[in-house]
């Protein structure tokens, strides 16, 4: 059975970084209460006409695809993350064709996993390489938040969390022994969905958008944050042990911890949790924000960049998120 190994990474960030003073124009807040509760000191934002989903996506593909030594035409199939589509449907992953010159009709499957869409799309990805369907995977996270959460007091807990952004990293099979995607683990509670959630335009009522839906605040995301950092403190590192188990491995084997990017106390209370010193742990939220499916792959791209992953070196990454869905996946590079 054929291993996949990652053998190229790439990344897009938006030009517009909007800071958390600039925020301090638009809400009452200040760089002091965003930073000690977050980390966060700014996020980039989508330009309207110009970024969109899928188009963000194709650029960060592009830089995967070219650092693989590959061209287009070489990958078989497109595992696309994000929550946010460009539209209600067709699922970004098939429009992002339209930006690319793949080989004719190559299939594209679009995972709605919101944090945990990358390590989703992963693991699925995974399973296609390792059963034979396909030799060469595009694996992508994009999202577009920034225009779904309103700049104002009343959205102010969440709007000054998130980013936009897009990762991605090329797939491949490999008959190299111990190398590339070693295990990947998945869950989700349901019982939790809308400690989490965004309602509306949904499907369960006859009326999905109206009037009063703006004035109420329905049309805002909703997030339990006292809920929700209870719960990814627990499961992040359970989940990494979970991986780590099944491996034979330990703790201290990990050479990097690649985790969601989605609150810079979860990070560190995730890292000391697992008794891994902070060079262990990557962590760039302070400089994006939370870019939900895109964190992962913009945050393993970045490390790297900078020359933090090398070959051998055991990578873990992890995420946790709405729905409540979490996972980990184990990489030996």
């Amino acid at each position: 059975m054929p291993a996949s190994k990652i053998i190229g990474v790439g990344m897009y960030l938006p030009e517009e970084v909007v800071t958390n003073d600039d925020l301090t124009k638009l809400m009452d807040t200040s760089d002091q209460w965003i930073q000690e509760r977050t980390g966060i000191k700014e996020r980039r934002f989508f330009k309207e006409g110009v970024d969109t989903v899928s188009s963000m996506g194709a650029k960060a593909s592009l830089m995967a695809i070219e650092r693989a030594g590959k061209k287009p035409e070489d990958i078989d199939f497109i595992v696309f993350a994000t929550l946010s589509a460009d539209y209600c449907f067709p699922g970004s992953g098939a429009l992002m064709q339209q930006h690319i010159d793949f080989k004719r009709n190559i299939g594209a499957l679009d995972i709605r996993a919101q944090c945990a869409g990358f390590i989703y799309a992963l693991s699925v990805a995974d399973q296609y390489i390792k059963t034979g369907m396909y030799k060469t995977i595009l694996v992508v996270g994009s999202e577009v938040q920034t225009n779904v959460f309103e700049l104002s007091n009343r959205g102010r807990d969440m709007s000054v969390i998130f980013g936009d952004g897009a990762g991605a990293v090329v797939l491949e099979a490999s008959e190299e022994t111990g190398k590339g995607i070693l295990t990947t683990k998945l869950h989700t509670d349901g019982r939790s969905a809308e400690e989490l959630y965004l309602e509306h335009p949904g499907s369960r009522r006859k009326q999905r958008f109206n009037p009063t839906m703006i004035e109420t605040g329905e049309l805002l995301p909703h997030m339990n944050g006292k809920h929700v950092f209870i719960n990814a403190v627990k499961y992040f590192p359970e989940v990494i042990r979970e991986a780590l188990a099944d491996q034979n491995l330990k703790e201290e084997d990990i050479s990097l911890l690649v985790p969601h990017q989605a609150n810079a106390r979860i990070t560190v209370a995730v890292g000391k949790e697992l008794n891994l010193p902070d060079e262990k742990v990557v962590s760039n939220i302070h400089k994006y924000g939370n870019t939900t499916a895109a964190s992962i792959p913009i945050a393993l791209c970045e490390a790297w960049q900078d020359g933090r992953v090398k070959e051998g070196d055991l990578i873990a990454l992890a995420a946790f998120g709405s729905g409540f869905m979490w996972g980990s996946a184990l990489i030996r590079w």
